[in-house]
């Protein structure tokens, strides 16, 4: 019997590995992964810009299960001369007054001086402007002018005198119960243009946040008629804001109508101020 050599048994074992294992070749190996840097992708939320309403028109803000929105904006409702002497008899003939609010037992005044006509007491934010049935005539004359062009009528107004760019009126809707459903709202304004402010209220589930809500910014110069209707004071809320330029006096009529408040029901809204 030949005796081997230990040597040769190796030799042939190695080899053995090296014909049969392919993994072991050079060209076989995985080749060095590449990393590429990626910045993160960001989810942006943009707040929807504004629309702006500054034609004369009917526009529909919204429709919804509760109905559809309208707003009708008339420039020039009132001719500017006409609007001028009508301006200042208002200004100095309106028995304006600065209303004091309560809230947590705190006092505050509106940032505005009002006056109310109508033979039904009109409450908001927990005051009670009391009826006064005494209209001035030119109120009367521009009410029953408004009736006529819009087929609306009305029997109350609460006026509205913004003595400067720091008066105004905060975020909210007309919709006390005493307007009813779906109530109609003529604004006529007279002196210098502000901007008229709405926001969509958010859907349930947006738990109160307005962030991405759709708006609307309505300029109101000297003479013009906005009408809400529909279901704008249920789905919107406007307001006047404060402005940082230097503004004239502006006064605004909104006529509305007044319905008995049934015993023990209040407003579903109150109105910062």
């Amino acid at each position: 019997m030949q005796a081997r050599s230990p040597g040769a048994s190796v030799a042939r074992n190695f080899a053995s590995v090296g014909t049969g294992h392919t993994w072991m070749r050079r060209e076989s190996l995985p080749s060095e992964r590449q990393f590429v840097f990626k910045e993160p992708v960001e989810v942006e939320c943009k707040a929807p810009e504004p629309r702006v309403i500054d034609e004369q028109g009917l526009y529909e803000i919204s429709t919804l299960p509760t109905g559809i929105s309208r707003v009708h904006l008339i420039p020039g409702f009132v001719d500017s001369k006409e609007a001028d002497w009508m301006f200042e008899q208002l200004l100095q003939e309106i028995p304006w007054r600065q209303r004091t609010h309560l809230r947590q037992d705190l006092s505050y005044k509106e940032p505005r001086l009002t006056s109310w006509y109508g033979e039904l007491p009109y409450t908001y934010s927990r005051l009670t402007m009391e009826p006064n049935p005494n209209w001035h005539p030119l109120l009367t004359m521009l009410k029953e002018h408004i009736e006529n062009a819009t087929g609306h009528t009305f029997n109350s107004l609460l006026c509205n005198l913004y003595r400067n760019e720091k008066d105004s009126v905060d975020w909210h809707s007309d919709d006390e119960l005493s307007l009813g459903r779906n109530p109609v709202i003529a604004s006529l304004s007279f002196g210098a243009t502000r901007i008229f402010e709405m926001r969509k209220k958010p859907l349930p589930e947006e738990n109160g946040d307005y962030t991405y809500v759709e708006r609307v910014r309505i300029p109101l110069p000297h003479g013009t008629l906005l009408i809400m209707e529909g279901a704008t004071q249920e789905d919107w809320q406007h307001r006047v804001p404060k402005e940082y330029h230097a503004r004239e006096p502006r006064i605004n009529l909104t006529f509305r109508t007044i319905y008995p408040d049934p015993e023990g029901m209040q407003s579903t809204t109150s109105r910062p101020k």
